[in-house]
C-alpha cells in the first residue's frame, strides 16, 4: 500500500481505516414527532485513522512534517473509490506516546492521527 502525504510518501502504517461519512445539512435534518429521519444530506466525506508502530526518529519527523500545512494532500487507496484517490485533508492531535531509545537510536511507538476531508 502506498501512501503519501504531501506529496511524501509515508512510512507503512501498522493500522489504517478509511471511513466515508454523511455530511447532513443540521438545520433540515430532523426527525419528526413520530420519529421519522428527514435527511437533508449535502456530501459524503472521508476520515482517515492511522497508526503507526515503531518509527525511527526520522521517520516520524517526515509523517510530521508532511501535515503541518493546515490543509495537504493524501494519495491513498479509497474503499469506496475502488482506487487510490487524491483528497485534501486536515490532521487533528498527533500524539506520539512512547519514546525507545536503543543501541543510541531513539524510536517512537505508536503516533496515531486522525485525518478529515476538507
Amino acid at each position: 500500500m502506498i501512501i503519501k502525504i504531501h506529496g511524501d510518501v509515508i512510512p507503512s502504517p501498522k493500522e489504517f481505516q478509511v471511513t466515508p461519512m454523511d455530511i447532513d445539512n443540521s438545520e433540515s435534518s430532523v426527525r419528526t414527532s413520530d420519529g421519522t429521519l428527514t435527511r437533508d444530506r449535502i456530501t459524503i466525506k472521508r476520515q482517515i485513522d492511522i497508526t503507526w508502530g515503531i518509527l525511527r526518529w526520522n521517520d516520524i519527523s517526515i509523517i510530521l512534517k508532511s501535515m503541518s500545512d493546515m490543509f495537504f494532500e493524501v494519495y491513498y487507496p479509497d474503499p469506496m473509490e475502488g482506487t487510490y484517490v487524491t483528497k485534501t485533508f486536515y490532521v487533528g492531535n498527533r500524539p506520539c506516546p512512547v519514546a525507545l531509545e536503543k543501541d543510541g537510536v531513539l524510536m517512537w511507538d505508536g503516533l496515531k492521527v486522525t485525518l478529515t476531508e476538507r
